[in-house]
């Protein structure tokens, strides 16, 4: 996978995030599990609406977003100091889940990319629950039509 081949505008959701001194592991770079982190920063941006600024949160009352799936492949380095940027998209609305694919850039070189499952969860039932229509509408807003993905 080419990583100049992605470009952060590709993706509808953009989140930022400042890379800490703790970040880093023996060899310099920012530890593998950080990125990880980056991906839920960018989640969270895109899902709840307190962080994403659209005052709508995704997931239902009595209700909860969780991973089924998460793959993850590193591209580049990402060294501090400095930040990053974490694009989010949409690639497949389920009825209750999600497909997300996300990328992770430093200094517009993107490091990693990732596809990862959500699925809304009954809090109560520990089951999945259906999306909401306002939720899937949200989601349809979060879909890149970039051939890219």
């Amino acid at each position: 996978m080419d990583a100049k081949a992605v470009r952060l505008e590709d993706y509808p959701s953009v989140a930022r995030d400042k890379l800490r001194y703790g970040d880093t592991d023996r060899q310099g770079h920012v530890n593998n599990a950080v990125f990880a982190t980056f991906l839920e920063t960018g989640r969270v941006e895109a899902l709840f609406g307190a962080a994403s600024g659209t005052g709508i949160d995704l997931a239902d009352e009595g209700a909860a977003f969780v991973i089924a799936r998460l793959e993850l492949d590193f591209l580049a380095e990402i060294r501090w100091p400095g930040e990053v940027a974490i694009g989010t998209r949409v690639l497949k609305i389920g009825t209750s889940s999600m497909t997300l694919e996300q990328a992770v850039f430093q200094n517009e070189v993107c490091a990693a990319r990732a596809v990862s499952v959500i699925v809304q969860m009954d809090e109560t039932t520990r089951k999945s629950r259906p999306l909401s229509p306002t939720a899937v509408a949200r989601l349809t807003q979060l879909i890149s039509s970039n051939d890219n993905a």
